[in-house]
């Protein structure tokens, strides 16, 4: 497809940050960098117009291309429930912020059209979502039922002096004749879509149905109006240790609604009367066209044709690894490339370990595990099994927090030792085993989280090095006791920032080069050193996913979006020819090397050093996944030979 312009995208500048074009070289013979910088909040939804933008790829199959009109609506919720926050407690009625919200409705505008568009081309694949009144009258009948059955004792009626306590994320329907009546609820636990019994690829929206069916729901029939809205998300006290958490949790129920969703028709002065209460300012209110929250086509997208869908990729294995890691590792580290290598084989170590007799401790932080984990269900195993084994779940991860707090429980039932929370949020990905007085090791880039480990792109690192394996013996007993780790070879906490800033200013001439693969890069001190190398020659790659919060013309930055979420973590220093590479947990933000745990670690293996150059240059020249990111916008290179997102 060539170059595809995206004239639609949002670089607006941070109103109270200085213009880096207004500095001047410091010295003879440097460059003049003019530099735009960027709120964090404006680049993350850049970043979310280009997941948006997926839905058009040419490449991709059908439901996978609707499959991100879903993410999107995710992305959207999360938000304004939790990445506008700063904005909303600062900065609401600046121009900053009423540009954040006029791109945030331009997207949900383009959203509700390209949903329009695919009902369209699900036809081609025989699937139909249609509104009550193209139903027979049997169908009418049983979906009456349903509603009768399965839906109006779930739902709330609540009156309308009740609007400042609605909840998030529910869908809300308003009811009266005049004058706003009544509020119902519709619990987000609800199925937003519907399938026809007796018509396969056939659906009805709950919604619609809802509508169709009012004197279900309330006293008097009468013509119901949708909406929802979303609230922060934050919890009170981001020191919850393990017996305060559910009551934090409680708490964070009660954040401040930040986003409201209307349907076009809704009556104004009801509109009016539900902004008013909620206290919000009228560009955070927005009107769009039905449906609402349009997370419901994940629904869609799991029950149709498979070959509407990617195909099943192929995963590598290690050979020998698995047969006998303890000797593999005592002869070479190794560096897995996932979801390209196996995640499967980070989880068999895991069990491997569990089942070793020789084996005397296990150490794991665990942050994002989800409902099924291998590598939780190893660490039970083994601490039955009599082992010493203990883990640093982190309590705080946002969102996760219900799901890891069940399985504190379930170590704690099994004899697993639940680490106290220490002061810094744990975000490091270790897993350390002892055996028979031999250390081995594994850090990652991403969760231990199986479902990501199919769809994340993310390095693991195995090895048996004793520095290494040392430091990661040393950052678990200083977590068990809440003080700073002190680490000889890998690097957490401030000492990331520190290395990479010493790095980039080791490469601050007409011949360094520099490239930095991230999620996000919003860190100020490592943003001016970056400034201060390009102004002195060096060659700056940046390959950053989601948010980037400064852009020169002189450096080529890039997101890469396509079929997996890039999550990898990698820095990469010329170091006069003898390249230096380091991979780890963090993004470079002030949050996560000024607020958190994290781990930065050295690739020293000629052969694993290497193969994460190989890859770092593979997604550097690819033109199928890319969006080049630069001070006048975002543009697409699509339908190119070289894809970035596979092994090299």
């Amino acid at each position: 497809m060539g170059k595809r312009k995206n004239k639609n995208s949002l670089h607006s500048p941070d109103p109270k940050a200085k213009d880096s074009g207004a500095m001047r070289p410091r010295n003879k013979g440097n460059l003049e960098i003019r530099g735009v910088h960027i709120s964090q909040e404006a680049s993350w939804l850049s970043f979310n117009r280009r997941v948006l933008l997926q839905t058009l790829r040419p490449d991709f199959p059908l439901l996978e291309r609707l499959r991100f009109l879903g993410i999107w609506a995710s992305n959207t919720d999360e938000f304004f429930a939790a990445r506008v926050s700063r904005a909303f407690l600062e900065e609401r009625g600046s121009p900053g912020y009423l540009a954040l919200m006029q791109e945030a409705l331009s997207q949900a505008q383009e959203a509700g059209r390209l949903y329009r568009e695919f009902l369209r081309e699900l036809t081609g694949l025989g699937i139909y979502v249609l509104e009550p009144i193209q139903l027979t009258k049997a169908e009418q009948q049983y979906f009456g039922a349903y509603l009768a059955e399965e839906v109006a004792p779930r739902t709330d009626l609540i009156p309308p002096e009740a609007i400042a306590d609605l909840s998030p994320r529910a869908l809300y329907f308003a009811a009266g004749d005049g004058l706003m009546h009544h509020l119902i609820r519709l619990p987000d636990s609800l199925p937003r879509l519907l399938p026809i019994p007796g018509r396969e690829g056939s659906y009805v929206r709950l919604g619609a149905l809802i509508r169709m069916r009012s004197d279900l729901f309330v006293p008097t029939k009468s013509q119901l109006f949708e909406f929802r809205l979303i609230r922060l998300a934050q919890l009170e006290r981001s020191r919850a240790d393990w017996d305060e958490l559910p009551e934090a949790l409680e708490a964070r129920l009660d954040g401040r609604v930040s986003h409201l969703e209307l349907e076009e028709d809704f009556p104004q002065s009801w509109a009016e009367t539900i902004r008013v209460a909620l206290g919000l300012e009228p560009e955070e209110v927005f009107r769009l066209s039905l449906p609402l929250d349009l997370r419901f086509v994940s629904t869609v997208v799991e029950r149709g044709p498979a070959s509407a869908r990617f195909s099943a990729s192929k995963t590598l294995k290690a050979k020998g690894f698995l047969k006998d890691p303890w000797g593999y590792l005592e002869r070479r580290d190794l560096v897995l490339y996932h979801p390209f290598e196996d995640y499967g084989q980070v989880e068999a170590f895991a069990l491997a370990a569990a089942q070793d007799p020789k084996v005397e401790a296990i150490r794991a932080t665990l942050y994002r595990i989800g409902q099924d984990n291998g590598i939780a269900e190893a660490l039970i195993q083994a601490a039955r099994a009599g082992k010493d084994v203990a883990v640093l779940l982190e309590g705080r991860a946002r969102f996760d927090e219900l799901a890891n707090l069940e399985w504190s429980l379930r170590f704690q039932g099994a004899g697993v030792r639940v680490l106290p929370l220490p002061t810094r949020k744990v975000h490091a990905k270790a897993l350390y085993v002892r055996r028979n007085g031999q250390s081995y090791v594994h850090l990652g880039t991403g969760n231990y989280n199986s479902l990501n480990g199919r769809f994340y792109t993310d390095l693991s690192l195995f090895t048996a090095e004793p520095r290494i394996n040392q430091d990661v013996a040393t950052f678990f007993e200083a977590l068990e006791h809440d003080h700073v780790p002190r680490l000889a070879v890998l690097r957490t906490a401030e000492g990331i920032r520190d290395t990479l800033r010493e790095a980039i200013e080791g490469e601050a001439h007409k011949k360094g080069e520099i490239i930095l693969k991230c999620n996000h890069l919003t860190d100020p001190p490592l943003l001016a050193a970056l400034e201060e190398a390009l102004r002195k020659g060096a060659r700056v790659h940046l390959i950053v996913r989601s948010t980037l919060t400064a852009l020169w013309p002189e450096v080529k930055a890039r997101s890469l979006v396509g079929r997996y979420l890039e999550h990898a973590r990698i820095a990469a220093f010329k170091n006069k020819g003898k390249w230096r590479v380091w991979a780890g947990s963090a993004d470079l933000m002030p949050r996560n090397l000024d607020r958190r745990y994290e781990l930065f670690f050295p690739i020293q293996s000629h052969r694993a050093k290497s193969k994460v150059l190989e890859l770092l240059q593979a997604q550097l020249c690819d033109d199928r996944n890319t969006f080049l990111l630069d001070p006048e916008g975002q543009e697409a290179l699509w339908g190119g030979k070289h894809d970035g997102q596979k092994l090299p």
